[in-house]
């Protein structure tokens, strides 16, 4: 079987080898023997963890435990007096067990990415890396405040696109519930009383009320067929959501494809530059952060790391693989001249950032309105169609 395993140097660089072996451990073992560190091994071609640098949906918040041990750091405290300070003040039982962890180590005279390295349950290659390279220096605290930036910036945007989809998304609800509701309990009641009046009803009166029928003969068939669909269609965006074909699939709406690039490509600078302002070298850091980006945009970042490898710059890498646009392709290109391509990388993850938080704003204002409108028009046409037999019966009196 083979597994992909990240890895950590004696340098603090950080790589990806692919290894085969019967086991997760035997791969750790093989990794051990060529003088590296596994970090993190997974079966190959598992799911990327998107959320790498956050922990993802972790039990255990690294976010959370940056954010306070930078504060305790910054206060003055050592760092085993920080995390015994973290573990004594924790109620949650799996929490407290992993600093628990992380201080036996370091009492036994482990490195804090030592410690680390031996929970990559919780921490990933990255977030190993940037701890690593800090030791290196010194500086855990700016460390910890590069993660952290990057944690929030991450969280932002992805916290704008959920609460900008959460009131359309009560509207639909609220526009199937009431259809249902009409469908399901008013007009087969309306069918029943239409039967007896011998009347030739309106075509689309008529077709309604034969559907009234049908539901109040078979309601238990209709049920039954209603709750397979959705639970079809709940099991289908689970999936897709698991392998990252939602993300393709909504890619290809019309004018929502280039801003879903956009994102992609501000979380891969954002991290980039994060890595390289932490010390990481550019081709190591491309490695790193490929579990981050789509299969297809994981193609041009392959490309382009093969480029950068051969010797061609990052921004005509990039250019080649699509992955920039005008803007950020200037930037890059100001980076490598000035010695500054980290911070150029994160100042085009800024822009990108910008420029979505302006997009969803334009699109949830004109987006509502035409969504309540469209529910207001299902209803009304069939609120409607069940009257108008009742405005052909007025009309003839």
């Amino acid at each position: 079987m083979k597994f992909e395993v990240q890895t950590l140097s004696a340098d603090h660089m950080l790589g990806r080898e692919l290894v085969e072996a019967r086991d997760e451990a035997e791969a750790r073992a093989l990794v051990r023997s060529r003088g590296l560190t596994a970090a993190m091994v997974r079966p190959a071609g598992a799911l990327a963890d998107l959320g790498a640098l956050g922990g993802g949906r972790r039990s255990f918040n690294v976010a959370l435990f940056s954010q306070e041990l930078l504060a305790l750091l910054q206060a003055g405290l050592a760092l085993v007096e920080a995390l015994e300070a973290l573990a004594e003040k924790e109620i949650q039982v799996s929490t407290r067990q992993v600093l628990e962890r992380i201080l036996s180590g370091l009492r036994e005279g482990k490195r804090f990415s030592a410690t680390l390295t031996e929970q990559p349950e919780h921490f990933s290659a990255l977030y190993i890396g940037l701890v690593r390279t800090a030791e290196g220096t010194s500086d855990l605290p700016r460390a910890l405040e590069r993660f952290i930036e990057y944690h929030e910036r991450v969280s932002k945007v992805r916290g704008k696109i959920i609460s900008a989809a959460i009131y359309p998304a009560i509207l639909m609800a609220v526009g199937l519930l009431v259809s249902g509701f009409l469908l399901g309990y008013v007009v087969p009641r309306f069918a029943t009383v239409y039967e007896g009046t011998g009347r030739k009803l309106p075509w689309l009166s008529d077709q309604m009320l034969q559907w009234g029928r049908f539901a109040s003969e078979h309601a238990l068939l209709v049920t039954l067929v209603l709750a397979g669909v959705l639970g079809g269609a709940a099991l289908a965006l689970r999936q897709l959501w698991r392998s990252g074909g939602l993300g393709a699939l909504v890619g290809r709406i019309p004018g929502v494809a280039a801003r879903v690039q956009m994102y992609e490509l501000s979380r891969l600078y954002l991290a980039l530059g994060l890595l390289l302002e932490g010390g990481i070298a550019l081709v190591p850091a491309m490695r790193s952060v490929e579990g981050l980006v789509s299969p297809r945009l994981r193609t041009g970042l392959d490309h382009s790391r093969n480029r950068v490898e051969s010797g061609f710059a990052l921004s005509q890498a990039f250019e080649e693989a699509g992955l920039t646009t005008p803007i950020s392709l200037r930037l890059l290109r100001v980076g490598e001249r000035t010695g500054q391509l980290g911070a150029l990388l994160r100042q085009s993850a800024a822009f990108y950032d910008g420029e979505i938080d302006r997009w969803i704003d334009r699109f949830t204002r004109s987006f509502e309105p035409l969504l309540m409108a469209f529910i207001g028009l299902v209803v009304g046409v069939i609120v409607l169609t069940l009257y108008m037999p009742i405005f052909d019966l007025a009309g003839s009196l």
